[in-house]
Parts: C-alpha cells; sequence; structure tokens
C-alpha cells in the first residue's frame, strides 16, 4: 500500500487486535494475481468463502519464502578500502 491507497471512505473499523482477521472482498489489485513483494511485504492468505462454509485457497507468505532465493556475497571476495 502507499499513502494514498485505501479500500473504503468514511467507514470507521472497529478497534482489531493482533490476530484477528480482516476480510476485504474483491480487493482488485490487491488480490494475488496482481499482487507483489513492494517494500519486502508478504502476499496475504486467499480464502474462498461460500456462505458458512470456508477455506484457504492459497497460504500466506511468510518471511521466510520472500528470502528462500536471496544469496549473499561471501565477506572475503570484497577489498578492502584505505
Amino acid at each position: 500500500c502507499e499513502s494514498g491507497d485505501y479500500f473504503a471512505l468514511g467507514r470507521k473499523l472497529p478497534k482489531m487486535n493482533e490476530g484477528e482477521l480482516l476480510c476485504i472482498f474483491s480487493a482488485g489489485a490487491y488480490g494475488y494475481t496482481m499482487a507483489s513483494n513492494y517494500n519486502t511485504r508478504g502476499r496475504p492468505a486467499e480464502v474462498i468463502v461460500d456462505g458458512d462454509k470456508y477455506w484457504v485457497s492459497r497460504q500466506r507468505e511468510e518471511i521466510e519464502d520472500l528470502i528462500r532465493g536471496e544469496r549473499l556475497t561471501p565477506a572475503e571476495t570484497f577489498s578492502a578500502q584505505a
């Protein structure tokens, strides 16, 4: 998200606590197909809801998923600058 992004204007939400879930229907570009890892933010889980039934169709990305492919250059390859 950027500072000018919003999902709704003029709507109040109840106070949320860590670990609680928030559902945003029809998120458009914020859905998985258009999502990115901009600012090293993992993509959220996707949940399919059908009446009172629901299931996770895509797991949330964890930080380990984001850094799995990173490779650091060994320190000994850098020469010291005098």
